[in-house]
């Protein structure tokens, strides 16, 4: 199936690869795929000779982006999001799941790991933090938000407040932490590159479900070939290494009578 795979990516980028040269794809996508994106748009450009221009926000920010019809030609969102489906924006049979990831915790390297392993661990370790970052939920930060939920399930939310800092986006948090200018940093997985920094690992998936990323095809690309060829490779046997070093989990592209289902 591995051999398959590579093989159907190949096809995809040698359709159109020999005409690529000068021409350019645009895409946009939360920060919590930054990492991942960065690291294979090259491998990507050197086989087909496009260049990809890639730019980064928060999770609803993108969100928004796309419903309002933004020309981008591959939007990369988080589900739920019949909106983007509704928008008309996005070919919904192209949604093609990339991969999902964790919010986790994060401390200044050295400092000793508290237990997170379990609901009532993350809550002992949390009410005993001096200090906690996360990337701001109102600025439209997915990490925050499922972060924000975790405190509610947790039933100290308010109790929380005094000790809390909300960080511009999940680098920001993590080199709040880095810094041990706080004790704890919360943010996905994939956005704890940060010099400095030591992981402790995911919350519970009780709560804090991973999310997912899904790609698609613009409704509006100026290369729907092209478009495809891109998500071809951002989910190709290759990519799932990738992934997994900058912690997230690898998607498969499902059956096309699911591939509107991934988006609720």
């Amino acid at each position: 199936m591995r051999l398959l795979a590579s093989l159907l990516v190949t096809l995809a980028l040698g359709t159109w690869s020999a005409d690529a040269q000068g021409n350019e794809i645009t895409l946009i996508a939360p920060g919590g795929i930054r990492a991942v994106i960065e690291q294979l748009l090259p491998g990507f450009e050197r086989k087909t000779g496009y260049h990809v221009k890639a730019t980064f926000g928060s999770g609803l920010g993108t969100k928004a982006q796309v419903v309002r019809g933004d020309p981008f030609d591959v939007p990369i969102v988080q589900p739920p999001c019949p909106e983007v489906l509704a928008s008309g924006n996005v070919v919904a049979n192209s949604a093609t799941p990339l991969a999902s990831v964790t919010v986790g915790v994060a401390l200044q390297k050295g400092a000793p790991k508290p237990d997170i392993s379990t609901p009532a661990a993350v809550k002992r370790t949390l009410l005993a933090a001096k200090s906690i970052a996360y990337p701001d939920p109102a600025g439209g930060a997915a990490a925050g938000v499922t972060f924000e939920d975790a405190l509610r399930k947790l039933g100290i939310f308010d109790q929380l407040q005094p000790k809390i800092r909300r960080a511009q986006g999940g680098a920001a948090a993590m080199a709040l932490a880095a810094k041990g200018e706080v004790e704890i940093g919360v943010t996905f997985l994939s956005e704890m590159q940060t010099d400095g920094l030591e992981v402790v690992g995911p919350l519970p998936r009780e709560i804090a479900p991973p999310t997912t990323l899904v790609g698609f095809v613009s409704a509006h690309a100026k290369d729907p070939v092209a478009a495809k060829a891109l998500l071809a490779y951002l989910t190709a046997p290759d990519a799932s290494a990738v992934y997994q070093a900058n912690g997230m989990q690898p998607g498969s592209k499902p059956l096309a009578r699911d591939l509107p289902s991934v988006c609720f």
